[in-house]
């Protein structure tokens, strides 16, 4: 068993193979979706007991998402955002969010901030609310963060390039380890050197 069930949504692939690796290396069972539509649908059938949502996505934002799971399904939720305007404050307050965390963020952060959201959960019923606005978890002291597992951006790096899921996306980094005799993480890095090259050979 694991130590619950998250929903994690964001239309960043890269985002959102790395913090769903993140949450699952915690412990986890972890659902991801980087679409509304696929969030609702993956709430239904799974009922999460918590979803971690980005705000600004096509189709159906993370609000969208936020009232469907607040008004149908019951399913507490937190936000995942680059923005902390005091309009989207609001509306995070307005729909029940139980914390707003801006981006950029270390799995190292995340983690903790969903074990405290679950907490708050299991103690005070899913219907549990922020009794203030919830202000967004303020930055660290800048320092050179550390970069994100290199096997979980070149699960991101496949999703965005073959259109995968993150189960199918971490198969085939597996697949093509073993093909090459090496392992899971050597293929990692030579995935996202080859990423590198093609990015510095578009340039100018």
């Amino acid at each position: 068993m694991g130590k619950g069930r998250i929903l994690v949504v964001d239309d960043d692939r890269l985002v959102l193979a790395t913090v769903a690796h993140g949450l699952a290396q915690a412990g986890y069972e972890v659902f991801d979706a980087d679409n509304g539509d696929d969030a609702i649908l993956l709430a239904r059938e799974h009922r999460p007991e918590l979803a971690l949502l980005d705000i600004r996505m096509e189709g159906k934002s993370g609000f969208d998402v936020a009232e469907y799971l607040r008004d149908v399904a019951g399913v507490p939720f937190m936000f995942l955002s680059a923005f902390a305007d005091a309009q989207t404050v609001a509306k995070v307050h307005a729909l029940g969010a139980l914390d707003y965390m801006v981006k950029p963020l270390e799995v190292a952060r995340i983690v903790p901030a969903v074990e405290a959201a679950l907490r708050r959960v299991r103690e005070g019923g899913a219907g549990a609310r922020p009794a203030a606005p919830p202000q967004p978890a303020a930055l660290p002291p800048r320092a050179a963060p550390s970069p994100p597992e290199p096997v979980a951006v070149a699960v991101g790096l496949l999703m965005h390039a073959h259109s995968l899921t993150r189960r199918e996306a971490a198969q085939r980094l597996q697949r093509l380890a073993a093909a090459q005799g090496i392992g899971v993480a050597a293929q990692a890095d030579r995935l996202i050197a080859a990423a590198e090259e093609l990015a510095r050979a578009r340039e100018p």
